[in-house]
């Protein structure tokens, strides 16, 4: 692998989809590990399960961007060279001269297939053969399916009946494999029912699961973090709405730093803000816009998309019906065009799980309460949303907002509060008690208004044990819950320092790590912000030298 090229290529990549990848439980409080059902529990988890060759190493994950090796290998330097060639060369020559960029996309995608490997599916979604979960997930798979784990108490445990799978795999087929565990950990327990709790790509799988064979055999159901509804970064991005903003990108640094991700010192800090103050992002980004964007935008969608992550059919479960058409041009090109041909077979699958569950989502999560089952949702927010796309200003926990993880809530932007006269005509309706403490949410226009929860400065990469033990008790439960039943409230608050939740207030719900204003329009406004970065920056050189 070519290191450096490697690394400058894959910085998109992880700016994008990053995120959910970091999951820790808290520490403290609350131990899941600990909760006892009487009935078993499935748990499906998202993408950030590794995944692994036929040799048994490793693959490619975005995650593994920020530690890669930026040493000399066995090629040399001669070959990162030529990979740098390779891409800068077609651009000046072929596109720049001659308005032919079509070498420049092919080279774009050859050089960034090479970092992604065999983590990529082929052109009909499938995977390379030995690639997948480990042999000990198998194992545990196989071993779940044909024994009754309920302990000497007659309970069983949150751990107990882990569901996992190759989350790059088209969820309709998923589905299957997920009933197939199901009938077979109903048979082995003797249970009548099962419960479901899902996270970030397993709620996808598992409303597809709900698509296809209903909720005859399940209790419950719990999602948090959900990208079931769809996920900005990964819909906008690729559908022609690519945006981003000097101010995200300062907040998403500051949100990275407090929940762990990295951090830099403050002389670091001072320097991106005065970079950012100065409008060099913002009149970089409109230069290019002006001159390239409109002219490259969809073949380096297409180049990077094919490259990467969006031959897995699972991420194209996370497109919203909004973008859903817009992106299939842009990644595939008009209806008859040769990369349409070349990749119809995994055209085909992103079109069934179309038709299946993104055309009758709404009915689909509303069909889990009419058949029977308990439901449970909870968003998160507090963070800033990647800031590489138009709704950068939503709130959101950094991946998702939270309109499209609670399936409805009506939301502010992180500018805003809840128009005043809104809210007046919600409490005349009844609807108050609906209302975020914060005024940012509106819950009332959930799917399900009375089991949707909200928890505030939890992030996307982070699901605390009290969110899963909550779930855990909606999924379990002998009848439906709702927010009246738990000791907090529709709205929390969680600290990361303490590892602690509590009812949301006025008094402890600003806990955004960043101020978030509107972008300055008039230059006074520009011009005073700039000032200011620029004595922060000069107070941190000095601090810096002596």
């Amino acid at each position: 692998m070519k290191k450096l090229i490697s690394f400058i290529l894959s910085v998109l990549m992880f700016l994008s989809l990053a995120v959910p990848c970091f999951v820790a439980g808290a520490e403290g409080g609350i131990d899941i590990h600990e909760t006892k059902s009487q009935i078993p529990v499935v748990r499906i988890l998202g993408d950030g399960e590794p995944l692994y060759d036929a040799q048994g190493n490793v693959l490619f994950h975005y995650r593994n961007v920020l530690s890669e090796d930026l040493g000399s290998d066995e090629d040399g330097d001669s070959d990162i060279m030529g990979s740098i060639a390779n891409v800068l060369l077609p651009f000046l020559i072929d596109g720049l001269l001659t308005d032919n960029w079509d070498a420049y996309y092919e080279n774009l995608q050859k050089e960034i297939s090479e970092l992604t490997g065999d983590a990529k599916l082929d052109c009909n979604g499938e995977p390379v053969e030995g690639t997948g979960i480990s042999r000990t997930r198998k194992d545990f798979l196989e071993y779940a399916a044909s024994h009754d784990k309920k302990g000497k108490k007659g309970y069983y445990s949150y751990t107990d009946y882990h569901f996992w799978y190759d989350w790059r795999l088209d969820p309709l087929e998923s589905a299957d494999k997920l009933n197939d565990y199901i009938k077979a950990v109903k048979k082995v327990t003797g249970a009548d029912k099962v419960g479901i709790n899902a996270s970030c790509i397993g709620t996808i799988v598992t409303t597809a699961y709900v698509a296809k064979y209903g909720v005859e055999d399940i209790q419950g159901i719990g999602y948090t973090g959900s990208l079931a509804n769809g996920a900005e970064i990964l819909s906008e991005s690729i559908s022609g709405k690519f945006d981003t903003d000097g101010a995200a990108i300062g907040r998403i640094l500051m949100d990275s730093a407090y929940i762990g991700l990295f951090d830099f010192d403050e002389f670091i800090n001072t320097s991106i803000d005065l970079v950012i103050a100065s409008g060099l992002v913002d009149y970089a980004e409109q230069g290019i816009r002006d001159t390239l964007y409109n002219k490259l935008a969809a073949g380096v969608t297409s180049a990077l998309a094919l490259s990467t992550f969006y031959t897995y059919p699972s991420y194209w479960a996370a497109v919203s019906a909004e973008d859903y058409d817009e992106a299939l041009v842009y990644v595939f090109g008009e209806e008859g065009s040769e990369k349409r041909t070349e990749y119809a077979g995994l055209i085909e699958k992103i079109e069934a799980y179309d038709s299946v569950v993104r055309q009758n989502f709404t009915d689909i999560i509303a069909s889990i309460g009419e058949g029977g089952a308990n439901f449970g949702a909870i968003a998160k927010y507090g963070f800033q949303l990647l800031p590489i796309c138009e709704s950068y200003d939503a709130v959101s926990d950094q991946f998702v907002s939270v309109k499209r993880a609670s399936f409805g809530a009506t939301t502010s932007t992180i500018y805003d509060t809840l128009d005043e006269d809104y809210i007046t005509y919600q409490t005349q309706l009844g609807f108050d008690r609906y209302i975020s403490p914060d005024k940012q949410i509106d819950a009332s226009t959930c799917v399900y208004p009375d089991s949707t929860w909200f928890v505030k400065n939890s992030s996307h990469s982070r699901y605390t044990d009290y969110e899963l033990k909550l779930l855990y008790d909606v999924a379990t439960a002998d009848r439906q819950l709702t927010v009246e039943d738990f000791p907090w409230s529709q709205f929390m608050v969680y600290d990361y320092d303490t590892d602690t939740m509590e009812a949301m207030t006025e008094d402890n719900c600003h806990t955004e790590q960043w101020g978030a204003e509107k972008p300055a329009v008039e230059k006074e406004e520009r011009l005073i912000r700039f000032v200011f970065a620029i004595i922060n920056w000069i107070i941190e050189l000095f601090a810096k030298i002596f």
